[in-house]
């Protein structure tokens, strides 16, 4: 049983991306198997999910050890997804054999990324012109029921294409709790992922199609890039990993739906023009906010001077 040393690099450098931003795991992982690899969808699938189950708690250990992670926030997303998973891995079961599981997890996988895709693009225009939150662990008020709903879909979206402990879920938590910061949002996502790719890898251990050899070739390279990617992933620059993030999980669910390659340049040249022309205007109007208010402080009847116009000094009285 050798080593794919290729496939141990791809690894490398799709875990590094898991460690500094928990996503990226099934949404780059397994599309490049299939994609570069030429590894069967549903074998992709199934050696992700139990590389996951290894790889995922070295970045958890990391953060755990940092203070980083939300543990009431883990719970309630497990008692959704856990179950969930492995109720995931029997629907795609139930899908048939053959070509025709094949194709219902590469359009599985690429619906997915989009959703992915576009929960990112929503955000990031949700919280345009805002400074990066800052609360503590402490402070955050967990909401129980969509937190639950949260883990459940994520967690059966997992079971079927191994997409969603990272893409899908963290969206959703930036969506529900906007004041977590990055490497608390990235350590919660690890440590909730453990559990959760652990019933979807046993899922698959019993009715998937597992495959050793490509598993090692996984983990060979995944284990030392995971724990790189968390050891730096509090000073990483967020916003530029998460907008190149986009990008790679587009192209990769343009790819799994079937988009030919020169229509997937012209989509993915457009939406970087798109995303570079809507922070330009950000940026400028951000700039235009902050002028205008300078103007208004140097005034001389500026809010709170304490001096009126028309009124005499008191040493002119």
């Amino acid at each position: 049983m050798g080593i794919d040393f290729p496939l141990a690099i791809g690894s490398f450098l799709v875990a590094i991306v898991v460690g500094l931003t928990g996503m990226g795991g099934g949404a780059l992982m397994t599309p490049m198997m299939m994609l570069l690899f030429n590894v069967p969808p549903l074998a992709a699938v199934s050696s992700d999910l139990v590389a996951s189950a290894v790889m995922k708690p070295v970045g958890g250990i990391v953060h755990m050890r940092r203070g980083t992670v939300n543990l009431r926030l883990v719970g309630w997303l497990c008692a959704g997804s856990v179950p969930a998973a492995f109720c995931g891995v029997l629907v795609a079961r139930a899908f048939g054999d053959g070509e025709q599981i094949q194709q219902t997890i590469k359009y599985a996988l690429g619906g997915a990324l989009l959703l992915a895709v576009a929960g990112l693009a929503a955000k990031a225009w949700l919280s345009r012109g805002e400074e990066e939150a800052s609360a503590d662990l402490g402070e955050i008020v967990v909401r129980p029921f969509p937190t639950l709903l949260v883990g459940t879909i994520g967690g059966l979206v997992v079971g079927i294409s191994s997409v969603g402990s990272g893409s899908l879920i963290i969206v959703a938590l930036l969506a529900l709790y906007p004041a977590l910061k990055a490497n608390q949002l990235v350590g919660t996502d690890l440590v909730q992922a453990i559990p959760l790719v652990v019933s979807a890898a046993l899922g698959h251990l019993l009715f998937g199609d597992f495959q050793l050899d490509v598993t090692t070739s996984l983990l060979a390279g995944s284990i030392p890039g995971v724990y790189l990617g968390a050891r730096i992933s509090s000073r990483a620059p967020g916003g530029v990993i998460r907008a190149l993030l986009a990008v790679v999980l587009l192209a990769s669910a343009l790819k799994l739906l079937g988009v030919g390659n020169t229509a997937t340049l012209w989509i993915l040249a457009g939406a970087v023009a798109a995303g570079a022309a809507g922070w330009s205007l950000l940026w400028h109007r951000g700039r235009a906010k902050v002028g205008v208010a300078g103007e208004v402080a140097e005034g001389p009847q500026a809010p709170g001077s304490g001096v009126e116009t028309g009124v005499p000094s008191r040493g002119a009285r």
